[in-house]
C-alpha cells in the first residue's frame, strides 16, 4: 500500500481536523522533548529578558521621565512582548535547523500530516513562552511590579501574549523557510525586531519621540500590545490629547494586528513548507 493511501485510511478514522492537531501536539512534544539534551536552550531564554528586566530598571530607569508613575510597573508589560516576540522570531532557527536536518523528510514517509509541523513548532514556542513569562512575572514582582488591573484582566493580558507570540511564530516560521541555514535564519529572525521593538512604547512613552518616529511607533503593532498590556495589568495610562487609534483602543488594535498577522503569515507559511517539501 502506497504512503498516499495510508495517510487517507489514517485521516478517514477520525477526520483531517484531528488529525492535524493530533500530529502538531506529536511534534510540540518532541519540540519540547529536545530542551531535556539542551536545557540551556531554555536557560538562555530566561536569562536574556531577566538582564533586561534588571538593566533597564536599575542602570537605564532613572534617567527616562514616565511621570509620577513607577518605571518599573511602566517597563515589564514591555519586557513581556519584547520576550515574546523573540521567543516567535526563534521559530525560523528551529524550523531551519529541522528542514536542514532531513527530518522533515522523515515526515514524509510516515501517515501524518506534515503541515503539523508547522503548528506543533509554533505549540512548541507558546508551551516555552509560559514558562518564560512565569519566570519573568517572578522577577517582575520581586523588584516591585504589580498586578492592580484585577484576576480576569490579568488572565486577558497573558492570554495576549500568548496569541501574539504565536502569530509572530508565522514570521519566523515564514523566515525559517526562506533562508539556507540555521545560522542565517538566527540573524535574519532577529534583525527587524530590535529596531520594531525600540521604535516602539515598549522602554520609552511614545509621546517623548520625534515627530517622524512617534508616528511609526504608534501604529507598531509592538506599541498597541505594550499598551494593551498595561491597561489590562493596571497600568495607570497618562491621558494625552490627540493620541492615535492605536494609543486610545489598544487591544482592538492588538486583536486586529493578530489577525491580519496570522492571515498573512500563514497561508505564506504554509506555501513555503509544501514547496519545501515537495522537492
Amino acid at each position: 500500500m502506497s504512503t498516499r493511501s495510508i495517510t487517507e485510511s489514517y485521516a478517514s478514522k477520525h477526520g483531517n481536523i484531528y488529525w492535524l492537531f493530533h500530529d502538531s501536539f506529536v511534534i510540540a512534544w518532541r519540540n519540547l522533548l529536545r530542551f531535556r539534551r539542551n536545557p540551556e536552550v531554555l536557560f538562555f531564554d530566561v536569562v536574556q529578558p531577566i538582564i533586561f528586566i534588571l538593566l533597564f530598571a536599575y542602570v537605564f530607569g532613572g534617567a527616562i521621565d514616565v511621570g509620577d508613575n513607577s518605571y518599573r510597573s511602566f517597563l515589564i508589560p514591555g519586557i513581556f512582548v519584547q520576550t515574546i516576540a523573540f521567543a516567535g522570531a526563534s521559530a525560523a532557527i528551529g524550523l531551519n535547523a529541522d528542514m536542514n536536518s532531513g527530518i522533515i523528510d522523515r515526515f514524509k514517509s510516515l501517515p501524518m500530516r506534515t503541515t503539523g509541523v508547522l503548528l506543533g513548532q509554533n505549540f512548541a514556542d507558546m508551551a516555552r513562552g509560559v514558562v518564560t513569562l512565569t519566570i519573568m512575572s517572578l522577577t517582575g514582582l520581586a523588584i516591585g511590579w504589580r498586578i492592580s488591573g484585577g484576576f480576569w484582566h490579568a488572565v486577558a493580558a497573558y492570554a495576549l501574549l500568548l496569541a501574539f507570540g504565536f502569530a509572530m511564530a508565522w514570521i519566523g516560521s515564514t523566515i525559517g523557510l526562506s533562508v539556507s541555514s540555521p545560522q542565517v535564519a538566527s540573524t535574519a529572525g532577529f534583525a527587524w525586531l530590535f529596531p520594531l521593538t525600540f521604535l516602539s512604547n515598549a522602554f520609552v512613552p511614545s509621546e517623548s519621540l520625534p515627530s517622524v518616529l512617534r508616528i511609526f511607533a504608534e501604529w507598531n503593532p509592538i506599541t498597541s500590545i505594550v499598551a494593551a498590556e498595561r491597561y489590562l495589568f493596571g497600568y495607570p495610562m497618562p491621558q494625552v490629547e490627540n493620541q492615535a487609534f492605536p494609543l486610545e483602543h489598544p487591544i482592538l488594535m492588538t486583536i486586529i494586528w493578530l489577525v491580519v498577522i496570522t492571515a498573512i503569515f500563514a497561508p505564506m507559511a504554509g506555501r513555503k513548507f509544501r514547496k519545501a517539501t515537495s522537492r
